[in-house]
């Protein structure tokens, strides 16, 4: 008789939920100036490291159902992505949702003199292209916050060279 070995892992395997993480910031404007900036998605290349070439499609813009489409990067890698908007509450919250894959939500909160912006993504389905392995999409979301630091830091430094251009 033959058999096969199998190998099993003790480790569970990995579940969407696990994967996600929010970053902040304080930045020198009003929330419904900072709303206005992240909303026009075609500024997101001024801030992110990721992101470039974004656009709405023709006709949409910032509203719940608004589609609009990306180009991305990680490391050597790049693709396109498709994006609905799926939250937009002027001067509160701006989200969406990137190839049912992942959703990407930025808060904007008064404080003070500016805004506590927070920027959240949430992994809502594993998907191979994702990556196949726990290290795998822990590298991914690393990588994400990372992505996030460096926007959010961009974001606040942007303003903050603009002074009262854009401030309260």
């Amino acid at each position: 008789m033959h058999t096969t070995a199998r190998r099993t892992d003790s480790a569970p395997a990995p579940e969407a939920a696990e994967y996600t993480f929010t970053r902040s910031t304080w930045a020198h404007a009003a929330p419904k100036a900072l709303f206005e900036l992240i909303s026009d998605v075609s500024m997101i290349s001024t801030w992110s490291p990721s992101a470039h070439d974004v656009a709405y499609d023709d006709g949409d813009g910032p509203w719940p159902g608004a589609r609009f489409q990306g180009r991305n990067r990680r490391g050597e890698r790049e693709w396109s992505s498709r994006s609905q908007v799926v939250e937009c509450l002027p001067g509160k919250v701006f989200a969406f949702v990137v190839d049912d894959i992942v959703r990407w939500r930025w808060t904007f909160r008064a404080d003070g003199t500016g805004t506590v912006v927070e920027q959240s993504w949430q992994l809502l389905r594993l998907d191979p292209v994702l990556g196949r392995t726990r290290r795998d999409l822990d590298a991914l979301r690393d990588h994400m916050a990372t992505s996030v630091e460096h926007t959010l830091l961009a974001l606040a430094r942007w303003i903050a060279e603009r002074g009262d251009s854009i401030s309260p």
